[in-house]
């Protein structure tokens, strides 16, 4: 297959290349990187451009008036509305050093940002992650982007992208939570197999655990492939579940893209500087 990531500043390059190039971090270590989350409103916005990430993430989707001519917002569902659309974010962020990954929820909302991008192309000489959830996982059950015409379309505008592609899930207090089964990661690299960009794919820390051995099988089947450790702000689980993903994977295949308190109790735990 292609190369792990492309050059230096293509939107493939791996971001911890990228943020070592910069000097914005020392190790070619995931948990280096830090992210901030669901920067959609000018508001969160605004702060995640003034913070230490490395990294912004932001959802986009088309707003709920359905007119023809809508351009994409920043929200996260339930929300359909936002006071700042995808140009306007753009149009801030390429300002920025900041590397970008942008979530969608709806395919409808993938071409018209796709032509957004492809407006602010030569402004971005960092990496840049397209994420959707394209396969049904662990008591998922919200709706996948169908991942046939997801990834033609991003990769017609922008053959070097990474992709960070991964499965619906739920999680539930009083039971107990399934992992990623074989069927899920073998239907995942049946997909990825066919890509030559890199692709990370995001895993809920609560689920991780019991799915080692599917998880360290997926990322052996490629040099172009990662984990992103993602929480859920009602999830329950560990620092202990945190230190046995470190223990078991190859620090520079994994980032966490975890919320505080257990962010900073990680960091600390893994010898890690946190500015906050």
């Amino acid at each position: 297959m292609a190369a792990s990531a492309g050059g230096p500043g293509s939107w493939s390059e791996n971001i911890l290349e990228y943020f070592l190039r910069n000097s914005q971090i020392t190790a070619e270590d995931g948990a280096e990187i830090t992210w901030y989350h669901a920067a959609n409103h000018k508001a969160q916005m605004n702060e995640a451009l003034k913070s230490t990430a490395h990294m912004i993430e932001a959802d986009v989707l088309l707003p709920s008036d359905g007119s023809e001519h809508s351009q994409p917002i920043m929200a996260h569902p339930p929300e359909t509305n936002s006071d700042n659309t995808l140009q306007e974010w753009l149009t801030e962020v390429t300002k920025s050093n900041k590397g970008i990954k942008l979530d969608f929820k709806s395919l409808a909302a993938v071409e018209p940002s796709m032509m957004l991008l492809e407006n602010v192309k030569r402004h971005l000489k960092r990496p840049v992650w397209i994420n959707a959830d394209i396969l049904p996982g662990p008591n998922g059950n919200s709706k996948v982007i169908d991942a046939k015409p997801f990834l033609d379309t991003v990769t017609f505008f922008f053959p070097d992208v990474t992709f960070s592609l991964g499965w619906t899930t739920g999680w539930h207090p009083e039971k107990v939570n399934e992992g990623y089964s074989w069927t899920m990661v073998k239907e995942m690299e049946y997909i990825c197999n066919e890509l030559s960009q890199p692709v990370t794919f995001p895993v809920r820390a609560a689920l991780v655990r019991q799915s080692c051995s599917q998880l360290l099988w997926l990322l052996k089947q490629s040099n172009r492939y990662s984990l992103t450790i993602w929480t859920g702000k009602n999830d329950n689980y560990s620092i202990e579940d945190l230190l046995y993903i470190r223990d078991h994977f190859d620090k520079k295949q994994v980032f966490y893209d975890i919320l505080e308190p257990q962010n900073h109790e990680f960091k600390q735990a893994i010898g890690i500087k946190v500015n906050l």
